[in-house]
């Protein structure tokens, strides 16, 4: 290149015949290599257009054309990594449910058990609840027809719908000895991404499953209600609990480390040209929601993409602990991009995301400040660990080398989760590794440093 350079300087001055000399035959080039490009992409198009027809009249039974370019197109993305796809319309407003975080349904959470919904539990004040519902009932039937032989998928599609629509639930309950009927009406159903309660009987705990519309608002809900609850004074500081968060919503991520921070950036996303870089930062006041109070973030190989963003900006920023092990490592972006009414959306990967100090999580993850490996019982030691982003085949490389992935287990009794009570120690002042412990919470907090961009 610096050659080309150096002969185009001393063409100029030589003169202007001199420079087209130079120049000339690079701009053939270029446009030669261009309609070459162009003629070898018709070339694949056509052959495409072959196959489609070869199929449409050549297969054993009538294909439905539809379904034939939806599958080409499905098979186009997901030969570009494992996170673009094509999602068909049903998929598309599944997916934009799933994000908006409300719906018109009943508010119960369910599981499938030989081939019945069980009832898990009832969400307060919704439908469900006020009907009556309990954990562990059977619904056998929905509006008189069987759940048998439906997915868990199918049957909670048939529970939803408009809001102020009835459905009958057919009910088997432990201690009745006939079946109950419950007509409910269906209503607004908000999903809690957000769970808190107090532990130790001053530290604030929060777990946020998802990142959905509904996040920041009930992150900033559980803050108020903790610090009442304990009051100020003898709070020692908060745990965010983000292992085994698969991710969601980037804009929400932003907000959720904003609300711990007081300046700087969040992250950037860098797409395929320089021009595409944005980058998220905090929005100027004077504290963070939680007023300095100390912080420990939970992570572990479950935590991805927006949990990622979430535990990088704050360990960036030494505003937080950052306790378990290495995250997932799903550093990419992707865009929602719908395809007109009933054509449902495309699904692209279009940036990778860098924490504040130009870190890429991408096939790496995040590695704790804190390394804690749980006791994993003996017949799960096998699916205990995820593989990482790094295993998925097709993914985006990573910058240097690649991580595989970590530890996922979360004991289903808080008294044996062993980074829970890590994080209480530290918050207790009791010391359990000297790389960056923070104070307790008599001690001022060192304020969040600036991130190195």
């Amino acid at each position: 290149m610096m050659r080309k350079t150096s002969l185009v300087l001393l063409s100029a001055a030589a003169g202007a015949a001199a420079t087209l000399l130079v120049t000339q035959p690079r701009a053939v080039m270029v446009g030669s290599t261009a309609r070459a490009a162009a003629s070898d992409t018709y070339r694949q198009l056509n052959l495409f257009g072959d196959v489609f027809e070869r199929v449409r009249s050549d297969y054993v039974e009538k294909p439905d054309d539809g379904k034939l370019v939806e599958s080409a197109i499905s098979g186009m993305l997901t030969g570009l990594d494992p996170h673009s796809s094509y999602m068909d319309a049903k998929s598309f407003r599944d997916m934009q449910v799933q994000t908006r975080g409300e719906f018109g349904g009943l508010g119960i959470e369910v599981t499938m058990e030989d081939g019945l919904i069980k009832v898990v539990s009832p969400i307060d004040d919704t439908p469900a609840s006020k009907a009556g519902i309990l954990a562990n009932d059977i619904i056998t039937n929905l509006d008189d027809e069987a759940v048998q032989g439906l997915t868990l998928n199918q049957a909670v599609e048939k529970m939803r719908g408009p809001v102020n629509t009835k459905i009958k639930l057919k009910i088997i309950r432990k201690g009745q000895d006939k079946p109950l009927d419950i007509t409910l009406t269906r209503d607004n159903i908000r999903v809690r991404s957000v769970r808190a309660h107090v532990e130790d009987g001053d530290i604030g705990y929060i777990r946020i499953t998802t990142f959905n519309e509904q996040t920041t608002e009930g992150l900033k809900r559980e803050i108020t209600n903790l610090t009442n609850q304990i009051g100020a004074d003898k709070l020692k500081g908060f745990v965010l609990d983000l292992r085994n968060n698969p991710g969601g919503l980037l804009e929400e991520a932003v907000s959720v480390s904003d609300a711990f921070l007081e300046r700087g950036e969040i992250v950037s996303t860098r797409g395929r040209n320089a021009e595409e870089t944005q980058r998220r930062t905090a929005k100027a006041k004077s504290t963070d929601l939680i007023k300095d109070k100390p912080l420990i973030v939970l992570i572990n190989g479950g935590s991805a993409s927006a949990s990622e963003i979430v535990a990088g900006a704050l360990q960036d920023h030494k505003r937080a602990t950052l306790l378990g092990t290495r995250s997932f490592g799903k550093g990419s972006v992707q865009t929602i991009i719908p395809l007109g009414s009933g054509n449902g959306a495309l699904r692209l990967t279009t940036a990778r995301y860098f924490t504040p100090s130009g870190k890429s999580i991408q096939a790496k993850g995040i590695t704790p400040d804190i390394e804690v490996l749980q006791d994993v019982p003996d017949e799960l030691k096998s699916r205990t660990d995820t593989k990482g982003e790094a295993s998925l085949r097709g993914h985006l490389k990573a910058e240097g080398a690649e991580e595989t992935g970590s530890q996922s287990y979360v004991p289903p009794d808080a008294k044996d989760d062993k980074a829970l009570k890590a994080a209480d120690d530290l918050l207790h002042g009791i010391k359990v590794n000297a790389a960056n412990t923070p104070a307790p919470a008599d001690t001022p907090a060192a304020p969040p440093a600036k991130a190195a961009n």
